[in-house]
């Protein structure tokens, strides 16, 4: 098992027994790419940008193309020669192969490949050598040699080579990061001397190098820092530099580990923690969601890294805390990939494994950020995380759930593991309920800040974002029917609505009528009360209404509401409403006449007019009339309603009642 960083890399090596485990947190594609495997008569070479296999046969003309990507899968007719290294370019328009030491050879591709090739050499004397060579961009391409690197543009229409940039320096061995665009030169004899590069389109820039430190053994010059034990890779939005610090076969003292070193274009690299690994031996990385992952071939285990996982939090914190600790631990034990039972057959590769297939072999190749190769079995797998295990892995919640909010698709298991908290049978005591909220909200609420500001949210304080109808739908409203004690899940609701006051997000009205219907439903009134009293529910139209329709159960919820209505101050046709819908015509126009003369004056006399017939009392209707004439009076001079309020048929009522305009 090995790690590779060569943008285009050639493997083959024998197969060792593996180990099974049940319990997998680890697992490699149901479906993995296969292609022919590696043979006396047959190469493999593998492209990291565009994630594609390449498959040479001696002798042959043919060459199979196999990419992750099904679209780019294709056979290509390339001319007889060695093959040191292929690869296309980011579009797929060119291809370069490497036939010598010191020549990359191009040719252009429309509906099949063009005959005419064309070439370039290093530039540098002829003691230089290739060591390697990778597209950084379409059109454009680095060659790294052993004494530095030329960064040339590729005119495929004039089939040339224009020199862009060359810079000078030793070299032992390259990592070309293309999803970074970044490049590591080694240098010096003990190859710990690194020389980081970043490509952009046209242009690269030298960021300032930076020593790497060896174990106390590593002191004689015939050790060196080995290019399988570096790596590069994004996580949490920084880019950093893995580096293994191991100690050679045969040798005791302490165990290796992983420095991680995160890279900046005006700092260089600044160590920023350790990686414990508690093991010696060969180790390859993969970064998969953010985790680091190392593998270890004598154990046939791999180890999962969270560098923002606080192993030590035992209470709440915010998910993005950076805590001042720079020893980090495997999140959980160190455990076995989970076991391929078999190898089906492929539309390009017939053969099929007749029993599991092993695992950790020597002929692994570990490729970022999530690949793995057996070029020996002729199978590509992407790695993957499965998060199930963890539930039984990480019994402290709030350090699973500190977990999972950084972890893509992880939402329905953590709402899972939320409403488990809540059940009888179930561990959670309410501090810790608190504190998972507390961890849910604080993520909602940083994402809908980057929403309001249109920034991209960061990865490091969480992807998963579980606002109030996840809670009610999967969580809150599941438990009703459930056994458990009403106390304990009026408790938790209230806990939920203070984290959401504490982070500033405004309370959905539906998890208020659960609160209340709680509440009524056990006959606990003058809690409710309270709970209304003291803001525990907060006012609004919903909850308001909520409370009118309670009224037949809790006659005072009819007072409550009103109130809460009138503390609103932007519910005065509401209140209005609710009034005239009990009859209350009286305390609604005295309501009115409360507000002032622009609220009276904007009110339509019909609906109360209206009210006041149905009532069948003729003084009530005698009084709501001349309320209102007197308010025509004030408008207009005179008490006639106006033509577009629609009043004659109560004008005439009036009359009939009353006898106005006959004479006495």
């Amino acid at each position: 098992m090995a790690a590779s960083h060569s943008a285009s890399s050639e493997a083959g090596a024998n197969s060792a027994p593996g180990s099974r485990r049940q319990l997998a947190y680890l697992k490699l594609s149901k479906e993995p790419l296969r292609f022919h495997p590696v043979d006396a008569a047959t190469s493999v070479f593998f492209d990291e940008a565009n994630k594609q296999v390449f498959v040479v046969e001696e002798g042959a003309t043919d060459v199979l193309v196999r990419g992750v990507d099904k679209s780019l899968n294709s056979k290509i007719m390339l001319g007889r020669g060695p093959v040191i290294s292929i690869k296309f370019s980011l579009d797929q328009r060119t291809l370069a192969v490497q036939r010598t030491s010191r020549t990359i050879v191009f040719v252009n591709r429309g509906k099949g490949l063009d005959t005419a090739e064309y070439s370039q050499s290093c530039k540098s004397k002829s003691s230089t050598h290739l060591l390697g060579f990778s597209w950084t961009n379409i059109n454009e391409l680095v060659l790294i040699t052993n004494q530095g690197l030329e960064f040339y543009f590729v005119n495929p229409e004039k089939r040339m080579l224009k020199l862009i940039k060359s810079m000078q320096v030793s070299v032992n061995w390259f990592i070309y990061s293309h999803e970074n665009k970044v490049l590591l030169l080694s240098s010096s004899p003990q190859a710990n001397i690194i020389h980081p590069y970043h490509f952009k389109r046209g242009s690269v820039t030298r960021l300032p190098k930076f020593e790497v430190e060896l174990p106390t053994v590593y002191n004689q010059l015939s050790q060196k820092l080995l290019e399988r034990d570096v790596n590069v890779a994004l996580i949490y939005d920084r880019l950093y530099c893995m580096m293994i610090k191991n100690n050679p076969r045969g040798t005791t003292g302490p165990k290796a580990e992983m420095s991680l070193c995160k890279l900046t274009s005006r700092e260089g690299a600044t160590k920023t923690a350790t990686l414990v690994l508690n093991m010696n031996g060969r180790f390859a990385v993969n970064v998969v969601d953010n985790l680091i992952v190392v593998h270890h071939q004598a154990s046939k285990t791999s180890m999962v890294f969270d560098i923002k996982w606080n192993q030590n939090q035992s209470t709440g914190g915010g998910v993005d805390e950076i805590l001042p600790l720079t020893i980090h631990r495997p999140v959980v034990r160190p455990m076995s990939i989970a076991p391929i039972p078999r190898l089906a057959a492929s539309e390009d590769y017939a053969s099929t494994s007749d029993g599991p297939v092993e695992l950790y072999t020597p002929t692994w190749i570990v490729f970022q950020p999530n690949i793995i190769i057996d070029a020996k079995l002729g199978t590509l797998w992407l790695v993957s995380m499965d998060l199930e295990p963890m539930l039984q892995l990480m019994p402290n919640k709030i350090q699973l759930i500190d977990f999972l909010l950084r972890r893509k698709g992880s939402k329905s298991i953590i709402l899972r593991v939320i409403k488990n908290a809540l059940q009888p049978a179930g561990e959670g005591d309410l501090e810790t309920i608190s504190c998972m909220f507390d961890q849910l909200n604080s993520v909602y609420a940083a994402r809908a800040t980057a929403d309001r500001n249109m920034e991209l949210p960061s990865s490091s304080r969480g992807v998963v974002a579980i606002d109030q109808s996840d809670m009610y739908t999967n969580v809150f409203s599941p438990l009703e029917d459930k056994p458990i004690k009403y106390k304990f899940m009026v408790a938790v609701l209230v806990e939920y609505i203070r984290s959401l006051n504490q982070f500033a997000i405004p309370v959905e009205h539906f998890l208020y009528e659960l609160v209340i219907n709680l509440l009524v439903r056990h006959n606990r009134h003058y809690q409710l009360h309270q709970f209304l009293q003291y803001h525990v529910v907060n006012d609004s139209k919903h909850v308001a209404c909520l409370l009118l329709s309670l009224e037949g159960t809790y006659p005072p919820a009819f007072q409550l509401a009103l109130d809460m209505l009138k503390r609103l101050a932007t519910a005065n046709e509401d209140i209005c409403d609710v009034l005239i819908s009990k009859n209350l015509l009286l305390p609604a126009l005295r309501f009115l006449r409360g507000l002032g003369p622009e609220a009276v004056a904007s009110v339509s006399p019909r609906r109360f007019l209206e009210a006041a017939e149905s009532t069948k009392d003729p003084s009530l209707f005698y009084t709501v009339f001349t309320f209102f004439e007197q308010r025509n009076v004030a408008l207009r001079k005179r008490p006639e309603f106006a033509p577009g309020e629609g009043c004659d048929e109560y004008v005439n009522h009036f009359n009939r009642l009353f006898r106005r305009g006959q004479d006495v």
